[in-house]
């Protein structure tokens, strides 16, 4: 039996006007210190997004998402933090944010494969 390792996950959403609270899932980071994991994966649908708010510039909410993707990476190209611990970015990724890309509550769960995981919460979750 493969040893299961503990994981903590936040769904990432879309919340076009803050001020109602209204959001819609378009992607899932997750973290497991023993496998050092740390990715999202995210996936946006103009038609749902169109439906869910006319108004938004799909194309600065990409690059928005594409920032958390850059952080999860590491590294120079994730500037100061990016070049954090491991631990620290998915902290700071996961921080309460009142802007237009937010996460969830931070869930944990346990598993013997995290991209596997990934998949499978990005599966349930958004698609």
């Amino acid at each position: 039996m493969q040893e299961k390792h503990l994981f903590e996950y936040a769904t990432l959403r879309v919340v076009p006007c803050v001020e109602r609270e209204e959001f819609l899932n378009v992607g899932v980071i997750l973290y497991c210190p023993a496998q050092g994991f740390l990715k999202t994966v995210y996936q946006l649908d103009p038609a749902r997004l169109t439906a869910f708010s006319s108004e938004l510039d799909q194309e600065e909410l990409q690059e928005r998402l594409q920032v958390f993707e850059t952080i999860c990476t590491g590294g120079k190209a994730g500037g100061t933090i990016g070049r954090l611990p491991i631990a620290s970015r998915f902290r700071w990724l996961t921080a309460t944010r009142s802007t237009i890309v937010q996460t969830s509550a931070v869930h944990p769960g346990l598993c013997t494969n995290a991209q596997e995981t990934l998949d499978r919460l990005h599966t349930q979750l958004v698609k």
